[in-house]
């Protein structure tokens, strides 16, 4: 029995596949709000450096310069103004004010100065790092009043990050907090669901358990979800074909038995007489020769019912019909042609073979065990429905266009009915007013072996019609090309 640790759960799938992602964004969800928390936290101190900035542009003053095209001096005045720019009990703030020639008129000297190509008018904030600090920085360039050249001076401000921090680490707090809460609800929510929603496969698993190991019924889809009832049905459909499949052995058994209760009972009465002829004082060689002629009879008939049964076993064998090997069909027909000569001669009939030759295009990729017992029961079959005197021809014909390779055995016996033509294949059915004894195996043996094959068996009459002989019966197998090897020899046109 397989270990059930390495059964995998559909409950434990189901469940990984639902929390994995919701495991994996969460970190992510942390990152974005971290982002989101630090831009929504700039917006109103970014809004109150700008009016810092606005404030200190009003307090700028100069002084006109007696030259026109001197440098004008500037001043900040409003000391009032700059103390409470100073007064920050959290943050550390800075001011810059630089003149026309680039040099710093008042504040932190150490503020950097943005490197611009253009002289923006608007205000432009930017991070920088002052006294290893990262500070915020506002800066605009302002149009110097009254200057006749047109000049602009460099006015900015900036301070540190403490505020700002605080303020986004309060807004991840809220909003990650209670997904502290929510994500193990969330979990258990996830749980509850998938156990409910599975819980019909329980139900069905239940009713599957209680089952008598011999009720093949049909089971009830009505209770099944949608997802799971195309399984229903393919589990149907095996309880079905396992219905057929165990009422056609007990069937066959039935059928067995009988077949070998004959012989057998024959088999006991010709002995139990011998030894009454014995007890008697009678011994009369004829009566016991006759005896033993009858007894060897039953017991020829009996070990033919059994092989018949054991090639019926192995034809319906599928592991052994997939263990296929390369076979030439040709050499399998002559040489079992060969093994029944002696059986023909007894009957005075005229076996023969006709059509491809060993080695050549005739070949396949089948069992070959299977093939051979196809081939003996076609021709054992010819020879016992063919009268003496009769013929009956096997061959082995190759396809022009490549697509099959047919196998024939021709009698000129007393042939088959049009209507009972799709009978003889069943298993124990023997036509009726022929007087032939038999099993009734050997067509149904040569049926199934076809079948695992994949190929196709036809009964007709007989081609060619001997004088003073019956319909005959032309039996032919049609193997597709598709199960053998490329041609390897000539074909016949």
């Amino acid at each position: 029995m397989a270990d059930r640790r390495d059964q995998r759960s559909l409950f434990g799938e189901i469940l990984d596949w639902m929390l994995a992602p919701l495991l994996l964004l969460w970190p992510m969800s942390l990152v974005v709000t971290g982002l989101v928390a630090s831009d929504i936290a700039n917006q109103p101190y970014d809004r109150a450096l700008a009016d810092q900035l606005n404030l200190l542009a009003r307090q700028l003053v100069f002084d006109k310069p007696a030259d026109p095209l001197g440098a004008p001096r500037l001043r900040l005045e409003g000391m009032a103004t700059l103390q409470r720019l100073r007064q920050d009990d959290e943050d550390g703030t800075f001011y810059q004010l630089l003149d026309t020639r680039g040099e710093v008129v008042e504040g932190d000297r150490d503020l950097p100065v943005p490197e611009e190509p253009l002289r923006p008018t608007a205000p432009r904030f930017r991070d920088e790092i002052l006294r290893d600090e990262r500070v915020r920085v506002v800066h605009q360039w302002v149009r110097v009043p009254g200057d006749p050249a047109g000049r602009s001076v460099l006015l900015q401000t900036g301070e540190t990050l403490q505020k700002r921090s605080r303020l986004a680490t309060e807004i991840v707090k809220g909003v990650i907090l209670p997904q502290f809460v929510i994500l193990p609800l969330a979990v258990l929510l996830v749980w509850a669901a998938l156990a409910r929603g599975l819980s019909p496969l329980n139900r069905l698993q239940l009713r599957i358990r209680r089952r008598e190991s011999s009720d093949l019924s049909p089971i009830d889809e009505t209770d099944a979800p949608e997802e799971v009832a195309p399984l229903v049905r393919a589990i149907n459909d095996l309880l079905a074909r396992l219905d057929q499949s165990i009422a056609t052995q007990k069937h066959f058994l039935a059928d067995a038995a009988h077949q070998l209760k004959t012989p057998l009972a024959g088999l006991r009465t010709q002995a139990e007489l011998a030894a009454r002829e014995i007890d008697a004082g009678r011994r009369d060689p004829v009566a016991l020769k006759q005896a033993l002629e009858q007894i060897a009879l039953s017991s020829q008939r009996a070990a033919h019912s059994v092989n018949q049964l054991l090639a019926m076993a192995r034809a319906e064998d599928r592991e052994m019909a997939t263990r296929r090997s390369r076979v030439d069909l040709a050499a399998i027909v002559r040489d079992i042609v060969r093994d029944v000569v002696p059986r023909a001669l007894d009957k005075r009939i005229d076996l023969g073979y006709e059509g491809a030759e060993p080695g050549g295009g005739a070949q396949l990729l089948a069992q070959p065990v299977l093939l051979g017992e196809l081939v003996r029961n076609l021709i054992d079959n010819a020879l016992q429905y063919t009268p003496a005197g009769g013929v009956v021809t096997a061959r082995v014909l190759e396809d022009p266009f490549g697509q099959v390779v047919v196998l024939q055995v021709e009698d000129s016996g007393p042939g088959i009915p049009p209507t009972e033509r799709k009978l003889v294949f069943q298993p124990f059915y023997r036509a009726l007013g022929t007087g032939v004894d038999g099993t009734g195996l050997g067509l149904a043996i040569v049926q199934e072996i076809a079948a695992s094959h994949d190929a196709e068996v036809d009964v007709g009459e007989a081609a060619v019609r001997h004088p003073g002989s019956g319909p005959g019966a032309l039996f032919t197998v049609r193997f597709p090309r598709g199960l053998g090897a490329p041609r390897t020899g000539p074909g016949p046109g």
